[in-house]
């Protein structure tokens, strides 16, 4: 099992505007391919204007057939445009459990 953290470093005062697109289209979407959702977040506390996302997969190469299967799909596509030009940064992180960790299986 693997977990995928991205964290999107939103242009201030984007983060209602972002919530509204994701919450309305792009969600529906990503859980149509990417599978288990573990966490959506956005900063209160520390800095702001964060947004961060959880999955969880088998594996790396679970991960790669997911992740290009949801970037083939029009409605996909059509929708990046919509949160893309809210985003400053992004960052990416693959992050493995602890043996003693129990995760829940994908």
């Amino acid at each position: 099992m693997i977990y995928e953290i991205r964290t999107y470093q939103l242009k201030t005062g984007t983060v209602p505007a972002y919530v509204k697109a994701v919450s309305e289209e792009g969600i529906a979407i990503q859980k149509d391919y990417l599978g288990t959702l573990v966490g959506y977040f956005f900063s209160e506390i520390g800095p702001l204007n964060q947004i961060v996302h959880i999955w969880a997969y088998k594996d790396l190469a679970d991960r790669d057939a997911r992740r290009a299967a949801l970037g083939d799909d029009p409605r996909w596509v059509a929708f990046l445009p919509k949160i893309q030009c809210l985003i400053e940064t992004m960052e990416n992180k693959i992050m493995k459990p602890l043996p003693f960790f129990e995760t829940t299986p994908v």
